[in-house]
């Protein structure tokens, strides 16, 4: 890298001179129209492209997910992209309400071969487009603004002049500016109303202007103050759709193509996942699901989203990243137990319905509502806390730790996990408790132990192995854990009383074993909890007496 960028590199130089800008103070309130461009865009983006059948168990996923303008391809392109079309179109696989859309330069062979591809088909939209950039300009064509100009209004009449052709067909027009981003505004809108001036849209037919971010070259409000300046600016503007279609160059396309939202746009083009050129175009799961997440209804269906990343991976050969938002492995997930136990916090209030609208800590959307369950917002590994620990142990296994017994738990979880140097799973987990917990049986072991109870006093009989060792006592008080204790003391144990005690049942039926947990706490101020299961629940108490015994 230079030390000195500014002597190879320059600030963006075509940002408009916009001293009214509206777009800050709006609010997003609706959906915008979207256009899947997955099967074009996408498609050519991809190292092996898809064949017939993958385009086809695509193009069906994304008019389950309810996209009604879809980019079908390039059908001038290959023949593979024709007959695509073509299938489309002779076997009635797109509904009549959705829009087939395909994509060609302005050249007459190019534009002859899609008009025919297009023959027979029930509504759809032509878009056509050639680069305006002056670096396209100087670099690619070598032309003046005046000759690039010329290219657009030749296609634009090409395409008009071939339209009556597509009889019984609705038909929709669409232009791009290709490197819209990069180029000047006052430029973009005079080729945009050059071709405007041939097609002659108006307020009941519209054409789509498509503004496209084609390289990501600026910060995203330059990208907003652009297409606002256009909105203001342009003429005719009520015949017009604006739509907009960004990259991801620098990790900023959905943040671009939500300020342009703001600033007047009313149209999205991007793919699932935001596969496509270079670092990605748009990701549309992730605009959609951001206005969802804000109460508003996307009109797209994602309460599937496993389902379609599985199409989605299978057709294009991509995978989804564990962190992508909303649709990752990982994205539900949290490892930091201070995260963990606010989670499980936010989840019991919601599980209760004390709030009328979601809210839980870290979780921007409730995970059931695409499909995702609550066993997988939380998982431990040697960062995890006692938060999730406990969560996992009372989801998988119906274990609920008292919370004292969490913070004891906790750190011993964390040290084994530690050692281990990975995630661990709920079995794992469970097999770490009963070993600290339910399995102490040394030095002292249950052989037996039977009350009688008599004028509210209660007496036991006990039979335990110390070291092996057979030790059999009497002791009485106003309960079995009384009785207990008081016979623990005269077989020579130091005294000590029962701070804490819980129990519950794990299981349902006949024979479920039950679990308590009992803290004990000596003279001398230390304190232990145990644990203990039984089918009989005083002797999973009396289990557990020894447990925190064996542990003190």
């Amino acid at each position: 890298m230079h030390k000195d960028p500014s002597k190879k590199y320059q600030p963006f130089q075509h940002a408009p001179k916009l001293t009214d800008r509206q777009w800050p103070s709006r609010t997003l309130t609706h959906a915008p129209r979207w256009c899947s461009v997955d099967l074009r865009d996408g498609n050519q983006a991809l190292a092996v492209p898809m064949n017939v059948s993958q385009k086809l168990e695509l193009f069906q996923t994304l008019v389950k997910i309810g996209f009604k303008e879809i980019e079908v391809g390039f059908p001038s392109a290959s023949n593979t992209e024709f007959t695509f079309n073509r299938r489309l179109i002779e076997e009635k696989r797109a509904p009549d309400d959705v829009w087939l859309q395909v994509l060609v330069q302005a050249r007459e062979d190019l534009i002859e071969r899609t008009v025919e591809s297009l023959i027979g088909a029930k509504k759809v939209i032509i878009h056509m487009y050639n680069s305006t950039s002056p670096a396209q300009r100087r670099v690619v064509f070598g032309k003046s603004k005046d000759e690039i100009k010329a290219i657009a209004v030749n296609g634009a009449q090409m395409i008009k002049d071939r339209l009556h052709r597509l009889k019984g067909t609705e038909i929709m027009l669409q232009y791009s500016p290709e490197s819209f981003s990069m180029t000047e505004v006052e430029y973009a809108k005079e080729i945009s109303e050059a071709v405007m001036d041939v097609w002659q849209p108006t307020p009941e037919h519209k054409m789509i202007l498509n503004l496209p971010d084609t390289v990501e070259v600026a910060m995203p409000n330059v990208y907003a103050d652009q297409i606002e300046w256009i909105c203001k600016n342009i003429k005719n503007r009520d015949a017009l759709i604006i739509s907009l279609h960004t990259h991801n160059d620098r990790c900023t396309g959905v943040a671009a193509t939500e300020l342009g939202l703001l600033a007047g746009a009313d149209r999205v083009e991007g793919t699932l996942f935001g596969n496509g050129e270079r670092t990605g175009n748009l990701d549309i799961v992730t605009v959609a699901l951001n206005l969802y997440m804000h109460g508003i209804d996307p009109k797209l269906d994602f309460s599937n989203l496993a389902s379609i990343i599985d199409v989605y991976e299978r057709s294009t050969g991509m995978t989804v990243p564990p962190r992508q938002p909303y649709a990752g492995e990982l994205v539900f997930t949290a490892f930091s137990g201070s995260h963990q136990d606010a989670i499980k916090k936010g989840l019991a209030e919601w599980e209760h319905q004390k709030r009328e609208h979601w809210d839980v800590p870290y979780l921007t959307i409730d995970p059931a509502d695409i499909g995702r369950e609550y066993r997988e917002v939380i998982r431990v590994n040697s960062q995890s806390g006692k938060g999730g620990v406990a969560y996992l142990l009372e989801s998988e296994f119906g274990i609920e730790l008292p919370k004292d017994m969490q913070r004891e738990f906790g750190p011993i979880a964390n040290d084994a996990v530690d050692k281990l140097g990975r995630e661990v799973s709920g079995a794992e987990l469970k097999a770490m408790f009963w070993k600290e917990y339910v399995e102490r049986v040394s030095p002292w072991a249950l052989k037996s132990f039977e009350t009688e109870s008599k004028n509210g006093v209660v007496k036991c009989h006990a039979k335990f192995l110390r070291d092996g060792k057979a030790v059999d006592f009497k002791g009485e008080g106003n309960g079995p854990l009384a009785a207990l204790v008081h016979g623990l003391t005269t077989a020579g144990i130091p005294r000590f009383e029962i701070a804490n005690y819980s129990e519950h049942a794990l299981s349902s039926g006949e024979t479920a074993a039950a679990i308590a947990y009992i803290q004990i706490k000596s003279a001398d101020g230390k304190s232990r909890w145990g644990a203990g299961v039984d089918t009989n629940i005083e002797l999973a108490s009396v289990k557990a007496v020894l447990s925190a015994l064996n542990r003190l």
